[in-house]
C-alpha cells in the first residue's frame, strides 16, 4: 500500500493524471489520506482535466467515511480554487455551500472566482454575507472586491468597502491602497483616486502604474506624463503605460517617440509594448506608424510572437496593404486559428473573394477548425460580390463543422441569402434558429426591405418585439429603410416618432418624404432637427430634387452637400445629371469644370457575376475578359432584338454638348450590361442571372434590363447600391420606385 502511495505521489509530480487515476481506482478509500488528494487536484489544475477533477471529487465524497470531508478544510478550499481554475464556477458553488463553517480561505476563494468569471453582483452578495459571519475579511479579501465594485461602477458600495478598510485598519497596506486607488478611477472619480493616492503611506510600482494608467486611459496625457516622470522607480510596464497612452489617444509620433526614449534608457521593451500600440495603428488607418513597429517588432526578436504577428496581419489588413499582411501570415512558424482568420478577414475587407476562400480551403486542408469567426468573414465576401455558390458551399461546411448551433455563424449565413438574392432561403434558415438575438431579427428585416418587401419587414418587427426582443437603433433604420423603398410614408412616420432618433433615422425619413414627393415637407424636416445634419441627411433630399427635377431646390441643397462632403463625386454627378435632364447643358459643363478644377473623379462602376464558382467582375466599356468578343455579339444581338420589340434607348440628351471622348464612354455598355450579357453566354436557358453593381442602377439600364428579361425569358436579378430589382416579363419588382 505504502508503494502504490508513493507511485501515486511520483506520478502527481511526473504530470501523469491517467495513470495516476488509474492507481487511486486501485487504492482502498479508506487509506486514501487528504494530501494525496491535494496532490492529485493539483495536477488536475496544471493539466486543466475537469473530467478527472470531478471523478476525484466523487471519490473524495464515497471516501467521506474514512475521514469527515467537512472537517478537512483545506480539501474544500483545494476543491473550490481548483473548480474556479478549471472555468466550473457552478460545481465551485456546491462544494462552498455544503461547508459548515466555510473558511476565510473559503470565503477569498468564492468571492474572487465570482468576480474572476464575470459575476461581480453576485462576488459583492457573497462578500455581505461574509460580513454576516464571524470571519473577518482579510487584506486579500478586500482587494479582491474592490475590482467587483470597478467593473460595476458601483461607487457607493466600494465607498462602504472603503469606510470597512479605515475601521479595519487596512489603509496600510499597499495592495488594498492600489485596489481603492484604482476602483475609484474606474468609477470616474479621479480627484478621489489621487487624493488617496498622494496620501498613500507606502507606494509601489504598481501603485504608480495605476494612477498614471488611468489618467492615460482618459486622454489627461499632459499628467500621466507629469506622474510618470515623479516617479521614483519605472519598469517596463510603466513605460508600456504612457505609450499605450499616447497611442490610444491617437498620439502615434508621440508614442513612438517615448518608445524611443525608453530604449536608449535601457528598457526592454515587451511583446506588450508593442501590443498597446499596433490596434491604435489599426484604428487610425496609420500603416507607416505600422511599419515602424514592425520593424521595431524584428529588431527586438518578438516575431515569434503569435500574438504579435496576429495583430500585425490585422493592421497591415485594415491599413491598406494586404499584400504585407499575408508575408506575415507566410512567415509564422506556427499559426493559430486567429491568424487564419485575421487573413481571410483581411482578404474580405479588400473584396478578394477568389483569395480569401483559396485561404478557407488551405485552412481546412491543415485541419484547423474553423469557428463562426472564420464562417462569418468568408459569408461576408460572398455576400460582397453575390458569390451565391461560394456561399451555399460554406454553408455545408458549416453544416459538417457543427456551426449551426452558433447564432453568429448563422446569422451571416442569414445575410449572405438574403443579399445574394435567395430571400427565402434565407428566412427558411432564421426560422429553424433555436435561439435568435436582435441581430438576427434585424438581419431578416434588412433582407425584407433590400428586396422591396416592405410589408413583410414590418410585419417581422412586429413579430420581433412581440417575442421580448428590444429592437436597437439599427432596428429601426432597417424599418424606416423598408418604409422608404415601399412607399409606405404613414407607416415609417408612425415608427419615427416612437424613437430617440439619430442621424441615420433623420436620413432615412429624409430620403422617405423625398422619393414620395414631400419635398417642401422634406425641407421643413431638415431645418427643424435639433442636431447638424450631415451630407447623407442633405443628400435623401438631393436625390429627391432628381426625380421632381426640382432644379431651384436641388442647387440649394448642393451647397450644404459639397461642403459638408467636398471629396465625394456623387452629389457633383447628380447635380450634372439633373442640369442635363433639364436641357441645361451651360449647367453640365459648369459642374465638369469645378470638378476638373477640384480633381475630383467619379467612382467608376463595377458589376459581378459569379459562374460556376468563380466570380467575374465587369466596369464600364470593359474589353479585358476573355470573352470580351462573344459578349459584345450578344449585347448587339439584343440590341437589334429591343428595336424590333420598339424599344429604343434614348441617350441623345446624355451626348449633347459634350467632346468626342466622353461620347465614346457615354456609348459603352455599363458594367452590369456586360455581367448580363455574360451571364446568358454562360448558363443554361430559363436560369436566373444574378448581378451585383457597387452603384446604383442609372434609369436606362433599367429600362433595358426589364426588355431584355421579356426578350430572353428570364428572371435578371440586380443588386445594386440602394436595393434589389427583380426583372421578369418586361417589369421591375421595384416599380420604378428606387
Amino acid at each position: 500500500m505504502a508503494d502504490l502511495k508513493l507511485k501515486l505521489r511520483e506520478l502527481c509530480r511526473e504530470g501523469s493524471l491517467k495513470e495516476a487515476m488509474h492507481i487511486l481506482l486501485s487504492i482502498n478509500k479508506l487509506h486514501v489520506d487528504p494530501s494525496l488528494y491535494l496532490q492529485l487536484l493539483q495536477t488536475c489544475i496544471a493539466k486543466n482535466a475537469l473530467s478527472e477533477a470531478k471523478q476525484i471529487h466523487l471519490h473524495i465524497n464515497d471516501n467521506d467515511t474514512g475521514f469527515k470531508l467537512s472537517t478537512h478544510t483545506n480539501l474544500q478550499s483545494k476543491l473550490i480554487s481548483m473548480y474556479d481554475k478549471l472555468g466550473s464556477l457552478q460545481n465551485a458553488r456546491t462544494v462552498f455551500d455544503n461547508m459548515s463553517e466555510p473558511t476565510l480561505s473559503s470565503w477569498n476563494t468564492i468571492i474572487g472566482a465570482y468576480r474572476r468569471h464575470g459575476f461581480p453582483q453576485e462576488a459583492l452578495v457573497l462578500f455581505h454575507q461574509m460580513q454576516q459571519t464571524s470571519v473577518k475579511p482579510d487584506s486579500f479579501t478586500l482587494s479582491s472586491i474592490l475590482p467587483a465594485c470597478a467593473s460595476m461602477e458601483a461607487v457607493e458600495k466600494g465607498m462602504e468597502i472603503h469606510r470597512t478598510i479605515i475601521e479595519s485598519s487596512f489603509l496600510s497596506d499597499v495592495v488594498v491602497g492600489n485596489a481603492l486607488v484604482d476602483m475609484y478611477a474606474k468609477c470616474g472619480r479621479m480627484h478621489m483616486a489621487r487624493e488617496l493616492f498622494d496620501k498613500m503611506p507606502l507606494r509601489n510600482v504598481v501603485s504608480w502604474n495605476s494612477i498614471i494608467s488611468r489618467y492615460a486611459q482618459n486622454g489627461v496625457l499632459d499628467e500621466a506624463l507629469s506622474l510618470f516622470e515623479e516617479m521614483p522607480e519605472r519598469n517596463v510596464v510603466s513605460w508600456n503605460v504612457v505609450v499605450a497612452g499616447y497611442a490610444q489617444n491617437g498620439f502615434l509620433e508621440k508614442a513612438l517617440e517615448i518608445l524611443t526614449q525608453m530604449q536608449m534608457l535601457g528598457v526592454k521593451p515587451n511583446s506588450a509594448t508593442f501590443s498597446s500600440i499596433l490596434p491604435a495603428c489599426t484604428q487610425m488607418g496609420s500603416l507607416e506608424q505600422g511599419v515602424e513597429i514592425h520593424r521595431r517588432i524584428l529588431e527586438n526578436g518578438f516575431l515569434s510572437d503569435i500574438v504579435l504577428s496576429n495583430t500585425l496581419i490585422a493592421m497591415y489588413a485594415k491599413c491598406g496593404s494586404i499584400r504585407k499582411a499575408r508575408e506575415v501570415f507566410d512567415k509564422l512558424p506556427n499559426r493559430d486559428l486567429v491568424s487564419w482568420n485575421a487573413i481571410i478577414a483581411g482578404y474580405a475587407q479588400h473584396g478578394l473573394v477568389e483569395r480569401a476562400l483559396e485561404v478557407f480551403n488551405q485552412m481546412q486542408q491543415a485541419d484547423v477548425q474553423s469557428d463562426q469567426f472564420t464562417v462569418s468573414s468568408i459569408l461576408s465576401v460572398c455576400t460582397k460580390t453575390g458569390a451565391l455558390e461560394r456561399g451555399v458551399e460554406v454553408h455545408q461546411r458549416v453544416i459538417e463543422s457543427g456551426l449551426l448551433s452558433e447564432v453568429v455563424a448563422v446569422n451571416a449565413l442569414i445575410d449572405m441569402y438574403a443579399k445574394c438574392g435567395k430571400i427565402q432561403k434565407a428566412r427558411q434558415l432564421f426560422e429553424k434558429m433555436y435561439d435568435r438575438n436582435v441581430i438576427s431579427w434585424t438581419t431578416m428585416i434588412a433582407g425584407y426591405a433590400l428586396h422591396g418587401y416592405g410589408k413583410d419587414s414590418l410585419e417581422l418587427f412586429e413579430l420581433m418585439k412581440h417575442s421580448g426582443i428590444d429592437p436597437n437603433h439599427v432596428s429601426f433604420v432597417c424599418v424606416l429603410y423598408a418604409c422608404n423603398h415601399a412607399g409606405l410614408v404613414d407607416e415609417g412616420c408612425k415608427y419615427f416618432n416612437h424613437i430617440i432618433p439619430n442621424l441615420d433615422h433623420y436620413a432615412c425619413m429624409v430620403d422617405l418624404l423625398g422619393r414620395a414627393g414631400y419635398l417642401e415637407e422634406a425641407l421643413n424636416f431638415i431645418i427643424k432637427m435639433p442636431v447638424k445634419p450631415d451630407d447623407v441627411v442633405w443628400m435623401g433630399l438631393f436625390a429627391a430634387c432628381k426625380s421632381s427635377k426640382n432644379l431651384w431646390l436641388a442647387e440649394f441643397v448642393a451647397e450644404f452637400v459639397f461642403e459638408l462632403d467636398p471629396k465625394s463625386a456623387s452629389p457633383y454627378v447628380l447635380l450634372s445629371n439633373i442640369y442635363a435632364d433639364l436641357g441645361r447643358w451651360d449647367g453640365v459643363q459648369k459642374v465638369r469644370k469645378t470638378m476638373k478644377d477640384r480633381g475630383i473623379k467619379k467612382i467608376p462602376g463595377y458589376s459581378w457575376i459569379e459562374v460556376c464558382k468563380m466570380v467575374h467582375t465587369f466596369c464600364v466599356g470593359d474589353r479585358s475578359h476573355p470573352q470580351t468578343q462573344e459578349i459584345y455579339a450578344v449585347l448587339e444581338t439584343l440590341s437589334w432584338e429591343m428595336k424590333e420589340a420598339g424599344y429604343i434607348p434614348d441617350t441623345r440628351p446624355l451626348l449633347n454638348d459634350v467632346d468626342e471622348v466622353e461620347k465614346k464612354l457615354l456609348l459603352c455598355p455599363h458594367s452590369e450590361m456586360l455581367a448580363i450579357a455574360f451571364g446568358l453566354l454562360n448558363t443554361s436557358p430559363g436560369t436566373s442571372i444574378r448581378v451585383v453593381k457597387n452603384l446604383r442602377v442609372c434609369g436606362d439600364c433599367h429600362a433595358t434590363t426589364k426588355i431584355i428579361s421579356k426578350i430572353v425569358a428570364r428572371e435578371i436579378i440586380v443588386r445594386d447600391a440602394n436595393r434589389f430589382h427583380h426583372f421578369k416579363d418586361g417589369e421591375c419588382s421595384c416599380g420604378d420606385y428606387w
